[in-house]
């Protein structure tokens, strides 16, 4: 308030830059983005938080010739979330077992949000000690994050019933509501099997509505039912 200049920051700008499903107003809104950032406010700082963006894409170069881009350093692998944790640990002057380390870089993957909390909530738990265990961090180590929405869905594509199932599990885990989940395999069903399988079209939709109807009448586990429809939709896929 009173300042002479407004600043204003956009976290996961991401979802501004890179829409997931193209539509008309997915396009709309691209196109005001880029006439802001072309015609930007003159007395408004704006900041775009992103992850990773490709760089041949239009609003990455427009964002390069009109912006100023700051890279940060980024956490790509379990190695890069070992060292991340190692260093955030030595940096409040506490040592952590390397295992300990390791348990909390595969649970919570590449996540950096994730693994800032957990290392918050880890050095509050082993408040005064002067070293970290394996078991402190199996404490505080919630489950294995969820590193790929679609992974269950392109293991189905693959015929992969195995994975299909883990990232099931892992997106259950994480929070997901069966009917986005249901969603997902509705929209596979929709858009995928008709070209690449499709005598199973007509079994895929029955099985989509049955388990709809079983959700919505709670005929069982949410898990189970789900679980179920995964395995029937990766069966259709081998036998294509």
């Amino acid at each position: 308030m009173m300042a002479p200049r407004r600043l204003v920051i956009v976290l996961q700008a991401e979802g501004l830059l890179v829409p997931k499903r193209e539509s008309e107003a997915a396009t709309r809104a691209l196109d005001e983005l880029e006439t802001l950032f072309k015609q930007p406010e003159t007395l408004t700082t704006l900041v775009l938080v992103a992850t990773s963006l490709d760089r041949r894409s239009r609003m990455f170069k427009l964002l390069a010739k009109q912006a100023t881009v700051v890279e940060c350093g980024v956490v790509e692998d379990q190695a890069d979330a070992e060292r991340w944790i190692r260093n955030r640990v030595a940096a409040a002057g506490v040592q952590i077992d390397p295992a300990g380390a390791r348990l909390l870089a595969e649970r919570a993957g590449t996540d950096v949000k994730r693994l800032r909390n957990d290392v918050d909530r880890l050095l509050l738990y082993a408040l005064g000690q002067k070293s970290i265990s394996l078991a402190d961090a199996r404490e505080i180590a919630g489950p294995a994050s969820l590193q790929d929405e679609w992974a269950m869905t392109n293991a189905i594509e693959s015929g992969d019933g195995a994975t299909a199932l883990r990232q099931l599990a892992l997106m259950l885990e994480s929070g997901a509501a069966p009917e986005k989940v249901l969603g997902q395999l509705g929209w596979l069903v929709r858009t995928k099997f008709p070209m690449q399988a499709p005598r199973q079209v007509r079994p895929a939709v029955d099985a989509l509505f049955r388990t709809d109807l079983d959700l919505k009448r709670s005929a069982g586990d949410p898990r189970v039912l789900l679980e179920r429809l995964v395995v029937e939709l990766t069966g259709g896929r081998r036998g294509r």
